[in-house]
């Protein structure tokens, strides 16, 4: 059995952004990939948490930084075949006092710890979705703010840079998805859908 693990946050997890809560697998983006791959004898591993980061801290929810989860989590695993890793968007919010770079440093940081566990040319590094306008309004998620929505436009760039240098393969999730309209920040079913076919696309498995 090969292994794809998927670490990244709430829209790897799977957040239902009407629900407030967990899609069912076959909605999910990684469950679809399940799907597309269990032929070829491949397990998805999804690894999302909601709130995850690259390196910052969560000032409500401690244990959300990638960086500090790399070891415990694919030390647990042999046989892995490729790593499809997702973060960032968390690392927009307002209190971390960011900028594209800086995120996307944090990223090079945890694909330096994964290639102890799985050499560069196995990781597929995915620039997130971007933030809807007007995810930092109160009904949505004041947390951010409209610079939290400029620096997520941003990540693509930055990621592709740091995809460059450390010779991974990447795309950007924000040319295929949007967020969704109910909550400005996390993937609607038919983004899921969408994503998982571009993960697909981009694995060659």
């Amino acid at each position: 059995m090969r292994n794809i693990i998927c670490f990244g946050d709430s829209n790897t997890w799977g957040y239902n952004p009407v629900t407030k809560e967990r899609y069912p697998k076959n909605i999910r983006w990684t469950g679809i990939l399940q799907d597309r791959l269990k032929h070829k004898n491949i397990r998805v591993i999804e690894e999302g948490l909601c709130g995850r980061t690259s390196i910052y801290e969560d000032r409500i929810r401690p244990g959300r930084k990638g960086i500090d989860s790399v070891q415990s989590i694919f030390s647990e695993y042999e046989n892995i075949d490729m790593v499809v890793v997702m973060l960032g968007t968390n690392d927009c919010k307002t209190y971390n006092h960011t900028t594209p770079e800086k995120i996307a440093h944090g990223v090079d940081e945890c694909l330096e710890a994964i290639s102890q566990y799985v050499s560069y040319d196995k990781i597929l590094l995915v620039s997130p979705i971007h933030l809807g306008k007007n995810v930092w309004k109160e009904e949505f998620d004041p947390e951010f703010s409209e610079e939290s929505v400029t620096i997520s436009k941003g990540l693509k760039s930055a990621y592709k840079k740091v995809a460059g240098e450390r010779n991974v393969r990447f795309f950007a999730a924000s040319d295929y998805v949007n967020p969704s309209e109910e909550d400005q920040e996390h993937m609607n079913e038919n983004g899921h859908k969408i994503l998982a076919d571009a993960v697909y696309m981009h694995l060659a498995v």
